[in-house]
């Protein structure tokens, strides 16, 4: 069992961390329950019913949050000729691209989302390495490899998330700040769920959205009982119902 300290004990005496509580409860009790002396972010991590070994069952998208995600994000552009200048007048923080390729290759990285024409793909994949792991490099299916630049550079700085899988069929992403309060919070929740639940692939057996939790950076992690979800779902504003 791992050792916590006095902060995070104390915050959790009053919960029982093996409850499974309802969508709105798990999010209210965790921002409750937060105790670090900064803004905590609010995270979710999803287990869903998918392989991602099988290309047919990769689950992986985009979605912009209603409310964004209270930070501010450095966007990198690859591009050449007029879609720079389109990048630029977008607010894209650095844009480029044999020059830009060069500086990643020289160890800078300091951006938290990248956007790239098609035409320049090729170039971009000499960093991809790089880029790949630390979950930056420009994908299709995500809507930031394409021509209409300005569009993806207004997305990201309004708060889009990318998500995927992971080996174990695990999805996490952020919801925000604990600032933002529950109402917030759980709208950019339902965008995320409704994202993911329209992304279903059509070889998932079973149970579609197995079990999720919600937490805040130091915080703990509070189940949510999953026979909630389709309700949340159902709620003002929903879309496509959970399967």
């Amino acid at each position: 069992m791992p050792k916590h300290g006095k902060k995070f004990n104390k915050a959790v005496e009053n919960l029982d961390l093996g409850q499974k509580y309802s969508v709105e409860e798990a999010v209210s009790k965790s921002l409750e329950s937060s105790f670090a002396n900064f803004d905590e972010s609010v995270d979710v991590a999803l287990k869903l019913g998918v392989d991602p070994k099988y290309s047919d069952q990769m689950v992986r998208g985009a979605v912009t949050l209603p409310h964004g995600l209270g930070k501010e994000v450095r966007v990198a552009v690859f591009a050449k000729g007029e879609k720079q200048a389109e990048a630029k007048a977008a607010g894209a923080d650095v844009v480029g691209a044999e020059d830009l390729v060069q500086k990643i290759k020289d160890g800078w990285l300091e951006f938290d989302a990248a956007v790239a024409t098609p035409d320049v793909m090729a170039l971009v994949g000499q960093v991809g390495r790089v880029l790949g792991p630390r979950g930056l490099m420009p994908n299709a299916k995500t809507g930031s490899v394409t021509f209409d630049v300005a569009k993806a550079v207004n997305e990201l700085k309004a708060g889009r998330v990318d998500f995927k899988v992971d080996k174990a069929g695990v999805l996490h992403a952020p919801l925000g700040k604990k600032s933002f309060g529950p109402e917030k919070i759980l709208g950019n929740l339902k965008a995320l769920l409704e994202a993911v639940n329209r992304l279903k692939p059509s070889g998932a057996k079973g149970t579609y959205m197995q079990s999720m939790g919600v937490s805040t950076t130091m915080g703990p992690g509070l189940k949510v009982d999953m026979g909630q979800v389709k309700k949340f779902l159902e709620g003002p504003g929903a879309g496509r119902e959970a399967s």
